[in-house]
């Protein structure tokens, strides 16, 4: 499903594979196996490049969807989690890499779950 996006965008954008390829620093052999979901699991590192050349929010390519009842609802666990990483030195923009890193792990595992 996020290589149909990933294609999805690009062409929208008027881009080449080579293009996109070259600019996120990735050959364009792989890009093209993962718009074909030749390859399922590309790394969160890949993902938040392409993202940053077609320029959309890593949520955008996973399909995540914001919704204001997800957004409030914060239970005594992840508060704890978040003044954990506060108190260990953690800025606010290590914790939005966190949470890229926990929404990423969240989509694959729905995804991959599908395929088990």
């Amino acid at each position: 499903m996020i290589g149909r996006k990933i294609k999805e965008i690009r062409k929208r954008k008027g881009l080449t594979l080579t293009q996109v390829a070259e600019k996120a620093n990735i050959s364009k052999s792989y890009l093209s196996n993962i718009e074909r979901d030749v390859n399922h699991n590309p790394s969160i590192h890949i993902i938040k490049k392409l993202a940053m050349v077609l320029e959309v929010d890593v949520r955008d390519l996973l399909n995540l969807k914001k919704t204001k009842a997800v957004e409030t609802q914060l239970d005594g666990e992840w508060i704890k989690f978040v003044n954990e990483l506060k108190e260990a030195g953690a800025g606010k923009e290590q914790i939005q890499e966190y949470r890229t890193l926990i929404e990423f792990i969240k989509w694959k595992n729905e995804h991959l779950g599908e395929k088990n």
